[in-house]
């Protein structure tokens, strides 16, 4: 029999909601062009109290699972917002591992936005004109601002993450936290998805703050097994634990 490399389980989580995400909103609905977070870095925005509380009522799902079902590796965006939300995940019961054990991966942060970070979409349009004409002739899968990651740049971390989790988490329960970007790429390299496919998904809806997207591994999938789709921006965690569900975008849509 061939050595299992996936995951015998694997959780990929969006951070719960952040300061961003609030300040986003409000920049929105003002018609400002920048988004006012409060952090001097975008790696530093951390969680908002409602995000906390979904942190936490994903934690207590997670505990509710019998222990050989739960968790046994977790890998963080380095970002302040996804380690929050995956201590408080540990906190709160999901996972029984010492906090050293929780690892932060710089290749699970966020898609960096360059000289478009923090901007609203109004920003983008009036300050750069030439990016957002750019993106809209690339579209976002190819498009790099000045500084910054398109998709593309994002799947090939991801790719290597991939690899690492195939070499040291075959057949183990892991749990990833990281960002929606991430989530989306995430699942065009697991499930082998073309451009259209990915982008198709991304434009149905937003990825939910600690919606829960949930693979199982299949050894009749493909010609040495793999990982299989269970559910995708699941959010009766959240539902069932009373913390309000939000999906706001970390960034405009014109920059994402």
């Amino acid at each position: 029999m061939p050595l299992q490399h996936w995951p015998e389980r694997l959780w990929i989580v969006r951070h719960g909601e952040s300061s961003g995400n609030v300040a986003r909103d409000a920049a929105h609905a003002a018609g400002h062009t920048h988004i006012e977070t409060g952090a001097a870095r975008d790696v530093d925005v951390p969680l908002s109290p409602l995000g906390r509380q979904q942190a936490r009522a994903l934690g207590r799902w997670f505990g509710a699972m019998p222990p050989a079902g739960r968790p046994q590796v977790v890998l963080s965006s380095p970002y302040l917002r996804a380690c929050e939300t995956a201590t408080l995940i540990r906190e709160a019961g999901g996972v029984h591992l010492h906090p050293a054990d929780i690892v932060a991966d710089e290749r699970l942060r966020e898609k960096e936005f360059g000289i478009l970070d923090r901007l609203t979409r109004i920003g983008i349009e009036r300050l750069h004109p030439d990016q957002a004409e750019l993106r809209r002739t690339l579209g976002k899968f190819y498009h790099r601002p000045p500084g910054g990651e398109s998709w593309c740049d994002v799947i090939l971390r991801l790719r290597s993450l991939l690899d690492s989790i195939a070499l040291h988490h075959g057949g183990a329960r892991v749990l990833i936290v990281a960002h929606q970007v991430v989530v989306l790429c995430l699942r065009y390299l697991i499930e082998n998805m073309s451009e259209r496919e990915i982008l198709a998904i991304d434009a149905q809806a937003d990825v939910a703050n600690c919606g829960v997207t949930d693979y199982a591994f299949d050894p009749a999938h493909g010609r040495s097994g793999g990982l299989v789709l269970r559910a995708y921006n699941f959010v009766a965690p959240l539902e069932e634990g009373g913390a309000p569900v939000t999906a706001e975008p970390d960034a405009p849509a014109g920059a994402r």
